[in-house]
C-alpha cells in the first residue's frame, strides 16, 4: 500500500468523528498521530510495512515528552523520521485564549475548526490531598451540548458536532505541555494527576472517540494514568453506561441534580427518556461489572444546589431513599449563575444542612470548593465566547423576560 493509501485510510479510521473535508479536496491530508490509540497506531505503521512497536515509540515522544517534531524522536530510524514527516503530523487544537487563575487554576479555549462558534474550553484545577498534589483537567467532548439541562450555560448554546479522538486528548496533551515548555525534553514528565469527561458535551454521545481518548490516557505507552483517576461524566444516558461496562474500567460520575423524575425532567430534560429508575439501575450494573482493582467501587453522584428548586429537606430524604442501594459518594455543587439564569446559588448554610442530612445517613458527601472565578472557570461556565447557533440561547433569554412579566402582573 502506498504512503498516500496508508494516510487516507488512517484518516479515515482514526479521525471518523471529524468533518469530512470538501469533495474537491484533492491534496491528502497529513495523518495527525496525535489522536491515534495504540491499536490504531499499529495497523497504521503495519500498513507502512514497518513493525507495529514503532507505535509504542511514538506514543511515548509524543504523550510522556510532548514532542511534535519527528527529527527529535533519535530512536526512530532517519528514513522513518523522513517519512513520517512527509505524510504525518502532531497537532494539538489550536489555542485561541488562555488564562491562569492566581489560585493555579488554568482555563484554555481551543479552536476546532471554522467559524466564531468552533471553540471548546478546558479547565484544570489543582488541589491537594491524603495522596499530594493533583491536577485535575475537566476535559470537553462535543462543541457545545444537545442536552439543554435548564442550569447550565453550554447547554444555551446549542450543539455543533462531536470533538474527534486527536482533540479530545489534545486538551490533556497540551495541559500537560503548558508545565514543560520550558524544560528539556529529557527531563519532561506528566503533570496532569486526574481527567475527568465532565466539560462541555455529554460523553456518552460522543461514544468511539471518547472510548479510544480514555484508551491512550489509561495507556502505559501514553499517559499511564490509573483508571481509578480517570472519570467519565454522563446525564443519564443509560444504554451507553451500560456499553462503557463492557468496553472498559473507568469511574463513573452521574450528573444528578434531582432526586424526583418530575424535577429532573425539569432540569435534566434527557430523563424523559431514561427516568431515574432505570438510570439507578445502569449505575447498579456498572459496579456489578468488577474486577480486581478496579475504578467501580462506587458511583459519584453531582448535584448542582439550586436556591429553593432541589435544596430542601425534603430533596435530601428523597436523595437518600433514591441512594440507598447504590454505593455512592456524592458531591454538591454551589451554582454557579449565568446571564439570565433562572436560578441562584443555595445559600452556605443550605448546603451545609443538605450534606449534613446526607452525611448523617451514612453517605459521603462533600461541597465543591469554588475555583477559577477570576477566570470564568467554575463549573457552569465552560461556555466562553461560543457562538448561538441554534437560537437557544435567544428563545431561553426571551421565556425568561415572559415569565418575569407574568409574575409582575400577577404580583
Amino acid at each position: 500500500m502506498s504512503t498516500e493509501a496508508v494516510a487516507v485510510s488512517a484518516v479515515s479510521e482514526a479521525q471518523q468523528h471529524t468533518p469530512s473535508a470538501p469533495a474537491q479536496q484533492k491534496a491528502v491530508e497529513k495523518v495527525n498521530l496525535l489522536g491515534m490509540s495504540r491499536p490504531q497506531m499499529e495497523k497504521f505503521f503495519e500498513d507502512m510495512g514497518e513493525k507495529k512497536f514503532r507505535a509504542g515509540q511514538v506514543m511515548k515522544w509524543i504523550h510522556q515528552f510532548f514532542v511534535t517534531d519527528f527529527a527529535e524522536m533519535t530512536n526512530i530510524s532517519g528514513k522513518l523520521r523522513e517519512k513520517l514527516e512527509k505524510i504525518c503530523e502532531i497537532k494539538a487544537p489550536e489555542v485561541v485564549h488562555k488564562n491562569y487563575s492566581k489560585d493555579g487554576t488554568r482555563k484554555w479555549v481551543f479552536r476546532v475548526g471554522d467559524g466564531e462558534g468552533s471553540l471548546v474550553e478546558t479547565v484544570l484545577i489543582p488541589a491537594e490531598d491524603k495522596t499530594g498534589s493533583r491536577k485535575t483537567l475537566c476535559i470537553s467532548s462535543q462543541v457545545g451540548c444537545a442536552l439543554d439541562c435548564s442550569f447550565c450555560s453550554t447547554g444555551k448554546q446549542g450543539f455543533q458536532r462531536d470533538l474527534s479522538q486527536a482533540e479530545i486528548i489534545g486538551q490533556l496533551w497540551m495541559a500537560n505541555y503548558s508545565y514543560m515548555e520550558d524544560v528539556p525534553v529529557a527531563e519532561r514528565e506528566r503533570s496532569v494527576t486526574n481527567v475527568v469527561m465532565m466539560g462541555m458535551g455529554e460523553p456518552l454521545l460522543n461514544y468511539d472517540a471518547v472510548l479510544n481518548s480514555m484508551r491512550i490516557m489509561l495507556d502505559d505507552f501514553a499517559y499511564g494514568m490509573s483508571k481509578r483517576r480517570v472519570t467519565l461524566s454522563t446525564s443519564g444516558v443509560v444504554p451507553k453506561i451500560d456499553q462503557l461496562a463492557q468496553d472498559i474500567d473507568v469511574a463513573l460520575a452521574i450528573s444528578l441534580h434531582a432526586p424526583n423524575d418530575e424535577l429532573r425532567n425539569e432540569l435534566v430534560p434527557i430523563n424523559k427518556k431514561y427516568p431515574l429508575e432505570q438510570l439507578i439501575a445502569a449505575c447498579q450494573r456498572y459496579i456489578t461489572k468488577d474486577g480486581n482493582e478496579s475504578a467501580r467501587k462506587h458511583v459519584t453522584i453531582e448535584y448542582v444546589m439550586l436556591d429553593g428548586v432541589n435544596d430542601k429537606p425534603e430533596h435530601a430524604q428523597q436523595m437518600i431513599k433514591l441512594l440507598k442501594n447504590l454505593p455512592s459518594k456524592i458531591n454538591l455543587i454551589p451554582f454557579n449563575p449565568f446571564p439570565h439564569a433562572p436560578y441562584g446559588r443555595s445559600s452556605r448554610n443550605r448546603i451545609i444542612s443538605f450534606q449534613k442530612t446526607l452525611s448523617d445517613a451514612g453517605f459521603v458527601c462533600t461541597i465543591r470548593q469554588t475555583r477559577g472565578d477570576d477566570i470564568d472557570a467554575a463549573c457552569g461556565q465552560l461556555v466562553g465566547q461560543v457562538a448561538d447557533r441554534t437560537r437557544r440561547a435567544e428563545q431561553w433569554k426571551k421565556k425568561i423576560a415572559q415569565s418575569n412579566e407574568i409574575m409582575r402582573s400577577q404580583g
